[in-house]
C-alpha cells in the first residue's frame, strides 16, 4: 500500500490550502462572533470546484473521489471547521440531485448546485427521529402529478439560507419503518415551508441551523429522487460519506490546533526557557502528533475502502468517524491546555477549534451508534479476520 498523496492530491491539498488562508482564516473569528453565513465565500469555493468535489463530471462536478475530497475538506477545516462542514452537506445534497434524481431535474438543478450558484441543505432529522431515523414521520402523499409534504425537520444547516432541500419524507406506512422512506428535492422558498428561528449553538456559527416545517408543501412527482422507497437507501450512503466528511472536519482543526501549539511552546517562555523544553509539554505535543496522525490515516483508509466499493465501507466509515471526532477533540482540548489560560480567551482560535469540534462525535450518527454499527458487524462470523 503507498500512504503517500499523489501529484494530483498535493495539487489538490496546496490549492485548497490557499484558498483556506486567503478566504476563509481572515474572517473565520468574525463568521463566528457575529453569527455570519459567509454566503459570498461558499460560492467562490464553488469557483474552485468546492460545491462539487464529487459530483459526477456530466453535472459540472468535479467527480473526485472520496479520498481525494478529504485532502480538501481537511485543509478547509484547519480554516474554518464549522464552514468546512457545511461545504460537505452542500457537496452531499450536490451529490445525490446528480446521482439519483430524474435526469431532467438533474441536469436543471445539479450544475447550479455543483458551481455553488445555489445552495443546498440536506433534511433527514426530525424532531423525533434522530439516530432512529427509520423512525422517521413527515409524510408525502402522492396526489396525481404531484406529492404533498408534512411534517417537519431539526437541525438543518444552512436552513432559510439556501435554494434547494434534500427532504426524507415517508411514502409507506409506519410500520414499514427504513423500507416506507423516500427522497424528495423541494424548492427552499415553496409555498408552505415554513423556517423556525436560528438556533443558538455552542458552536458551527457560521452556517444557521433551523427547524423547518413543511405545511402540505405541493411539489412535481418528477422531484422524486429514483423510486419510492429508495430514500433510505440514498440517506445512508449519504451517511457513509458524510462521516468521513465530518471525520476529516476534525481532523483538520486538530491539525490546525496543533501547528498553534508547536507555535506557542516555541514562542512562550516560562523560569527562563521556552516551553518547548519542557519535557513534559515535549512528551504531550508527542501524545497529540501520534493520535492527529493514527486519525488521518483511518479516515484516509475509509475513504479508500468507500472508493473501492468495498463490502465493509459501511464499517471502516463508522470506526472512522467514531475513533477521529473522538481522538481529535482530545487533541485540540490538549492545545487550548498547552496555550493556558490564552487558549480560553477568543483572541487565540483554539476554544472556536474545541466548539466547532463538540459537535461532529454528534453529527452523522452520534459516536454510540458508531459503536453500535461496529459491534454488531465485529459479532459477525468472519468479519474481524476480514478487516486485518
Amino acid at each position: 500500500m503507498d500512504f503517500n498523496l499523489t501529484e494530483d492530491q498535493i495539487a489538490f491539498r496546496d490549492a485548497a490550502r490557499a484558498f483556506a488562508e486567503k478566504s476563509m482564516a481572515p474572517n473565520a473569528s468574525q463568521w463566528d462572533a457575529e453569527h455570519i453565513f459567509p454566503v459570498d465565500v461558499i460560492r467562490e469555493a464553488g469557483e474552485m470546484g468546492f460545491c462539487g468535489m464529487y459530483t459526477p463530471e456530466s453535472h459540472g462536478g468535479m467527480e473526485l473521489s472520496r479520498l481525494d475530497t478529504s485532502v480538501i475538506v481537511e485543509e478547509l477545516a484547519a480554516a474554518c471547521p464549522s464552514t468546512a462542514a457545511y461545504i460537505t452537506i452542500h457537496n452531499m445534497v450536490s451529490w445525490m440531485v446528480a446521482s439519483f434524481a430524474q435526469p431532467d431535474v438533474a441536469e436543471e438543478i445539479a450544475p447550479r448546485l455543483a458551481s455553488g450558484e445555489w445552495l443546498g441543505s440536506y433534511c433527514l432529522t426530525e424532531p423525533g427521529a434522530g439516530s432512529d431515523a427509520g423512525s422517521l414521520r413527515t409524510k408525502a402523499t402522492r396526489d396525481g402529478d404531484h406529492y404533498i409534504i408534512e411534517g417537519s425537520k431539526m437541525f438543518i444547516s444552512g436552513a432559510g439560507s439556501t435554494h434547494i432541500l434534500v427532504v426524507m419524507a415517508r411514502t409507506g406506512s409506519q410500520e414499514e419503518g427504513a423500507k416506507g422512506v423516500s427522497a424528495f428535492i423541494v424548492p427552499a422558498d415553496e409555498a408552505g415551508v415554513e423556517y423556525g428561528k436560528a438556533e443558538e449553538k455552542m458552536g458551527w456559527n457560521s452556517q444557521p441551523t433551523r427547524l423547518i416545517t413543511f405545511d402540505k408543501v405541493r411539489i412535481p412527482a418528477r422531484n422524486l429522487l429514483g423510486k419510492e422507497g429508495e430514500g433510505f437507501k440514498f440517506a445512508m450512503k449519504g451517511l457513509d460519506g458524510g462521516r468521513i466528511n465530518i471525520a476529516t472536519c476534525s481532523v483538520g482543526a486538530a491539525q490546525a490546533a496543533l501547528l498553534r501549539s508547536r507555535e506557542y511552546l516555541q514562542e512562550r517562555k516560562q523560569f527562563g526557557q521556552e516551553l518547548a523544553n519542557f519535557q513534559a509539554l515535549q512528551f504531550k505535543l508527542a501524545d497529540m502528533t501520534t493520535d492527529l496522525t493514527a486519525a488521518r490515516q483511518m479516515v484516509r483508509l475509509a475513504a479508500f475502502k468507500l472508493d473501492q466499493g468495498d463490502h465493509e465501507a459501511t464499517l471502516y466509515c463508522a470506526m472512522a468517524k467514531r475513533f477521529a471526532t473522538d481522538v481529535c477533540f482530545q487533541v485540540i482540548d490538549e492545545a487550548l491546555q498547552l496555550h493556558g489560560g490564552y487558549g480560553y480567551i477568543r483572541e487565540y482560535p483554539l476554544e472556536r477549534y474545541l466548539r466547532d469540534a463538540r459537535v461532529h462525535r454528534i453529527l452523522e450518527g452520534t459516536n454510540e451508534i458508531m459503536r453500535l454499527i461496529v459491534a454488531r458487524r465485529a459479532l459477525e462470523a468472519g468479519v474481524l479476520e476480514a478487516i486485518q
